[in-house]
């Protein structure tokens, strides 16, 4: 594995590149429907992070504006055989840079259980104890104040 790239998702074929990771990642792994995977807010004006190594896609990311000051991030996902190697810290790193250059100063993700320790190692706060259904996944509610 090269050093991987990590890209600001832009234009539609590198839009592209975070769809794929995320139909291998969790249409295919977690038998999530396309229909489910791919929501309302995958249109123009959400942003992607994609990491690609030697072009192809291995990680992404989404984030959308809900306020002047708040996004919502989401969709993380890193291909199996890529996971255990940091990169989904450094893609919501990346997208943390890119919210605070665009201005926010508040990130609230809806993390997955099991994935609530990952967050809290990145800065992230649980809001409440309370954990409610995201599609298939049970979750928890998060914020990073930047």
């Amino acid at each position: 594995m090269k050093e991987l790239v990590y890209l600001r998702a832009e234009e539609e074929w590198q839009r592209a590149g975070a769809y794929s990771v995320r139909i291998q990642g969790m249409n295919r792994q977690h038998r999530i429907s396309l229909r489910d995977e791919f929501d309302e807010h995958d249109v123009d004006g959400t942003r992607y992070i994609v990491a690609l190594d030697d072009g192809y896609p291995v990680a992404t990311c989404r984030f959308y504006e809900t306020d002047d000051k708040s996004v919502i991030l989401g969709r993380v996902v890193v291909l199996p055989e890529y996971r255990g190697k940091k990169i989904g810290s450094k893609v919501v790193g990346e997208a943390e840079r890119w919210i605070s250059e665009l201005g926010f100063s508040r990130i609230l993700i809806d993390s997955r259980v099991e994935a609530v320790s990952f967050y809290e190692k990145l800065g992230y706060n649980k809001t409440g104890g309370e954990t409610a259904m995201n599609g298939v996944f049970e979750c928890v509610k998060m914020i990073k104040e930047l």
